[in-house]
């Protein structure tokens, strides 16, 4: 006997009518009658007799409506007391990253917890792989958000459907400006702002100076920044031209700056990681579920 049969002979009992029944509950007739022909089956009993326009109930369809009732009462409340459990979910999740449109993606699902989960609290940390890496290593972080390459092996991690894209923004006066795409020879004798993270020392390659190549060593890096709203105002004073990631920038139409591409393109994936064998909070581990459905497949 199923839960959602119970439903439609109450509401045939309610409506006195297995055509109003079946239009309240979005059935067919036939659909509605055979199912109530299956339950009388089932009990070996008539509940229903039939007249021409309407339905009245048996002695033992009285009966049953009240077992129904009972039941469905006791199903509605088991199913608001676990929502209750559910719902009393809270506390505060910790994710770091560096900055990356990346994080709309994160946005989202947070956006979409807030509603059924408004006791659950998130702060977020602005920082390059290392400071992120070693924030989760010491349980100041939950999560980080990282962009390639970054050295992943000893963590859990989901690939985020996202690449950002590498290129230069500079002033809309600037002569590179002019071009669709910033190459390699327009990037030697200008002065250049660049990321701590792509010129800091002991650091493997990063994904920049690779895509540079062997001549990296004579770019003029005049400046480095850690949040590209600094190198924004630093290129707009003139001091030079910052090597960033799209769209992290004001560059509309309103703005003193534009950005240009690399060419050949040059994209970084990105990872959501966290440490191995983590014992999350329930906040931490519902968050971590949410990552798993929308982005592993």
């Amino acid at each position: 006997m199923e839960i959602r049969v119970l439903r439609y002979f109450l509401a045939v009992a309610r409506e006195g009518s297995i055509t109003a029944a079946a239009n309240f509950l979005h059935l067919t007739q036939p659909t509605l009658s055979r199912q109530i022909h299956d339950l009388e089956d089932e009990l070996g009993q008539q509940l229903l007799i039939r007249g021409s326009h309407r339905v009245t109930l048996t002695q033992q369809g009285v009966l049953f409506r009240k077992r129904a009732e009972e039941i469905i009462a006791m199903v509605d409340k088991t199913e608001e007391e676990f929502s209750a459990m559910e719902n009393s979910v809270s506390g505060d999740i910790y994710i770091g990253g560096g900055e990356t449109q990346a994080v709309r993606l994160i946005a989202k699902i947070i956006k979409e917890l807030r509603e059924t989960y408004p006791s659950i609290h998130y702060h977020l940390h602005s920082g390059n792989a290392q400071d992120v890496t070693d924030r989760i290593d010491k349980g100041l972080l939950d999560f980080g958000i990282l962009i390639q390459p970054a050295d992943i092996s000893k963590y859990d991690y989901i690939n985020l459907p996202s690449k950002d894209v590498w290129g230069v923004l500079m002033r809309r006066d600037c002569p590179l400006a002019q071009k669709e795409f910033a190459e390699k020879e327009d990037l030697l004798g200008i002065p250049l702002i660049c990321s701590r993270q792509v010129v800091a020392p002991n650091q493997p390659p990063n994904s920049f100076a690779r895509w540079f190549g062997k001549d990296y060593d004579k770019l003029n890096i005049v400046t480095t920044y850690n949040l590209v709203y600094n190198a924004a105002i630093m290129v707009e004073e003139g001091i030079g031209c910052a090597v960033t990631l799209d769209k992290l920038a004001n560059t509309s139409e309103n703005s003193s700056l534009c950005f240009r591409p690399l060419s050949p393109r040059l994209e970084s994936g990105l990872n959501v990681i966290w440490k191995k064998y983590q014992v999350f909070s329930p906040a931490a581990q519902l968050f971590l579920d949410r990552l798993k459905e929308s982005f592993e497949s």
